[in-house]
């Protein structure tokens, strides 16, 4: 399943929760005579249908507002438009949807389509975190951290960011390990910085995943472990994370022989051949070409030839998986 595809099921599974909300007979109403089949229309991807269908019902419906806002924003079958989907995302706050509500949130703080506003921001990003969006609190933290809506003061916004965390939001335990690592706007703390990767790592998120991964390759807030290294990128590499790719050929490669043979194990083999191939297929960068390519040679030096339809099988297959439009 895409990424894409994904968004679009996240779209219906938010109307779900939203659903489980109301009462019983609004419930029923909403799903089967509002919405039921806009959802279904989005979910085949028929954009334009679908927002043909929203828009009959959004003047009283805030979770068909809320869709168009996410059709408008990511493009799906338009041009994107983000004054559009800020217009639509304000309505929908106003009618209580979360998502909503830390989308306004956004809108506000980044002051599209009119000056920004970092107090009715924060305000609006407290109402999502209220309702359910723990991860909005970071977002409000941000803005203290930046200083550039709202007064600077890093303490204040790292408390909020850090109960986010702390509520189980892992978008915010990545963006507290960014933080740490980067050393921007706070000082660098390498190993605070791996503790929240992992922390986020833990409830698979991919980014977290790669990046912390990269950290115990390279020895940074903490011992290097190359095993532990590999076990993150390529569960990140699994998820369909392309940076993960090529780290994840490269540690094979450096994998422990077969005691036996004094060669790499046929799994590791087949791994650095596949993962090698995914990353060449994308990335332009072309110090990471040059690498891929020496991987590739060498490879096909030792790789028996009958062992490729199978593995370029699998490779397609992981790509058609992850395939994005």
């Amino acid at each position: 399943m895409g990424r894409h595809t994904l968004r679009i099921l996240t779209a219906v599974a938010m109307f779900l929760v939203f659903l489980a909300a109301l009462p019983a007979a609004a419930a029923v109403r909403n799903l089967n005579a509002e919405l039921g089949a806009a959802n279904q229309s989005l979910a085949a991807k028929q954009y334009t249908r679908a927002y043909q269908q929203y828009l009959h019902v959004a003047a009283n419906n805030a979770l068909a507002q809320f869709n168009l806002g996410l059709i408008e924003r990511e493009g799906w079958g338009r041009p994107r438009n983000p004054l559009a989907a800020c217009t639509w995302f304000g309505k929908a706050a106003v009618g209580n949807i979360p998502a909503a509500q830390q989308f306004w949130g956004d809108c506000l703080a980044q002051g599209i389509g009119q000056p920004a506003d970092g107090k009715a921001a924060e305000r609006w990003y407290r109402k999502a975190a209220q309702s359910g969006i723990s991860y909005a609190l970071c977002s409000a933290g941000a803005l203290y951290i930046s200083g550039q809506v709202l007064d600077k003061n890093i303490s204040h916004g790292l408390a909020l960011c850090t109960q986010a965390a702390q509520a189980g939001s892992s978008a915010a335990m990545l963006r507290l390990a960014d933080y740490f690592r980067e050393g921007r706007e706070l000082p660098q703390d390498l190993t605070a910085a791996r503790d929240w990767y992992l922390q986020a790592a833990q409830m698979h998120d991919p980014v977290a995943q790669y990046r912390l991964g990269i950290m115990l390759s390279q020895g940074e807030g903490g011992d290097a472990d190359p095993k532990l290294a590999l076990k993150w990128l390529e569960q990140a590499a699994m998820d369909g994370y392309a940076p993960a790719y090529l780290p994840v050929a490269i540690l094979y490669s450096n994998d422990d022989p077969d005691p036996k043979t004094g060669a790499l194990t046929p799994d590791s083999l087949a791994k650095i051949y596949m993962w090698n191939r995914m990353a060449k297929a994308t990335t332009t960068d072309p110090a990471a070409l040059a690498q891929i390519t020496r991987i590739e040679q060498l490879v096909d030096a030792v790789m028996p030839e009958q062992w490729r339809p199978i593995l370029d099988r699998r490779v397609a297959e992981h790509q058609a998986r992850f395939a994005t439009e």
